[in-house]
């Protein structure tokens, strides 16, 4: 499995269930606090880590804005009562029988999950 690198706006309570899960987990507020979303995507790509976001600002650079993709993106768009667990959601996704996160920008929200190909 993939690492993965959180952004800064990932909680750290979230990092901290994901890291106990065993999973190898980079987190921006970590070492690069304060970093902006192009270093942090350039991070992602360069450590070849699926990037765990709060921020639709990724996929405005990778699709629009022609920036390299990281090998998944994960991005949480959940707000008020449609927020989402996201260490349990990521858990159980990649405990279920569901398809890889690598090569895809997965948007999650409580009522479903859409996915679309990184370029």
């Amino acid at each position: 499995m993939r690492p993965f690198l959180a952004d800064e706006n990932v909680p750290p309570s979230d990092i901290r269930r994901l890291r106990e899960a065993t999973l190898d987990v980079t987190a921006v507020r970590d070492d690069a606090s304060g970093a902006s979303d192009p270093v942090v995507l350039a991070r992602a790509v360069r450590e070849q880590r699926i990037l765990i976001t709060s921020d639709r600002d990724y996929s405005e650079l990778i699709f629009h804005a022609g920036h390299p993709a990281p090998p998944g993106v994960v991005y949480f768009r959940s707000k008020g009562d449609d927020a989402v667990d996201l260490a349990t959601w990521l858990l159980d996704w990649l405990a279920g029988d569901n398809p890889p996160l690598e090569g895809w920008l997965t948007v999650v929200k409580r009522s479903r999950v859409r996915r679309r190909p990184l370029p």
